[in-house]
């Protein structure tokens, strides 16, 4: 029965069971910082159509250790040479994004990314933060990966399914623009959380996010793709937690996330006619995710959950502003240089 379907209906069942799943079964084990496995559970289930064999499984892992470790290695430039660190931390976005848009792997991209950020600003105020954020990555990198295999066997991929399509690698010129518009996206957040990580740790997912989508954005479609796709995801956010204050349970946690990714799924795999792009889709369930798990945090201790809300999603659309500022400075200043050139 499952081979007659649809590839798309088994990719959109699968992203929302998995990343549901991901999000009541971390929640559930108390996992620390238990909204990023069902993060991690998303970026996998987007990216690969296949589940991921134990030895890619423990490699990945073991790249995400590399990669966030790599992190700690900036903490002491950070603390007595700050300048030449936030240089060095900016070289290493841009390296980073360039080596993904040249036909990098996107995932191993988008862990370094995180690595570089969220593990030097955490560690730049507390060593043991950063090995704490380091141990709930992986924590929750763990979990992420076992839900592939988990989802892909209650709803497999039919029998000769065409793959997803490999992302284009851009030329080394256009590379280098794109790559630094995403570096310049990710570095306030980064700089932000240096001030206060405990506060601004969930910003840099954000950012990190947006550096991403700005890569594939363009002048005429950023807008909607940056701050729209962050205004629907607090959307989002708002009805899941007015939906869940009907009956508070774990349980009633995994069927909303399941409904509300179903929901999702069908624009990012076409289903429904959109105007919108995947990425849109796509950033806008992210953004729920991050602004709903921090929330459901808030209210286990104890804190103002309506203010520290209003006061991250402040925070995104003006992260979101300033990427789709980056995206048409830059590009207006590249069509100027163009025209400035001889034979122009």
């Amino acid at each position: 029965m499952a081979n007659r379907r649809e590839p798309r209906a088994q990719r959109a069942l699968r992203l929302a069971s998995g990343t549901a799943l991901g999000l009541a079964v971390s929640f559930g084990l108390g996992l620390p910082l238990p909204f990023i496995a069902p993060l991690f559970a998303l970026f996998l289930l987007a990216k690969l159509d296949r589940p991921l064999s134990p030895k890619a499984g423990l490699g990945l892992t073991l790249v995400v250790l590399l990669t966030t470790g790599s992190g700690l290695l900036l903490i002491p430039l950070l603390r007595y040479a700050a300048l030449s660190g936030v240089l060095l931390v900016g070289l290493c976005l841009f390296l980073a994004f360039r080596h993904g848009l040249t036909g990098g792997n996107g995932l191993v991209t988008t862990f370094l990314v995180i690595g570089l950020t969220m593990i030097s600003a955490a560690g730049t105020a507390d060593f043991a933060l950063a090995l704490m954020v380091i141990n709930a990555l992986v924590q929750n990198l763990l979990l992420a990966v076992l839900m592939l295999p988990v989802s892909h066997w209650l709803f497999p991929e039919p029998a000769g399914a065409q793959a997803l399509p490999a992302e284009l690698a851009l030329p080394a010129a256009e590379a280098s623009w794109v790559a630094l518009r995403a570096a310049l996206v990710v570095l306030p957040a980064w700089l932000l959380a240096l001030i206060d990580p405990a506060t601004y740790m969930a910003i840099i997912l954000k950012s990190v996010g947006l550096g991403q989508q700005s890569c594939t954005a363009t002048v005429r479609t950023a807008a909607r793709e940056l701050i729209g796709s962050t205004l629907l995801g607090g959307l989002l956010a708002v009805l899941f937690w007015w939906a869940l204050g009907l009956f508070v349970h774990l349980w009633m946690f995994f069927l909303w996330m399941l409904l509300f990714g179903l929901l999702v799924a069908r624009k990012l795999y076409g289903f429904s006619p959109s105007r919108q792009s995947p990425g849109f889709w796509l950033n806008s369930l992210v953004t729920m995710i991050i602004l709903l798990g921090l929330s459901v945090e808030d209210s286990a201790n104890g804190k103002d959950v309506y203010s520290a809300f209003a006061l991250r999603m402040g925070l995104f659309i003006a992260i979101s502003l300033y990427a789709w500022l980056m995206v048409y400075l830059l590009d207006h200043y590249r069509q100027r240089r163009h025209l400035r050139q001889p034979g122009c």
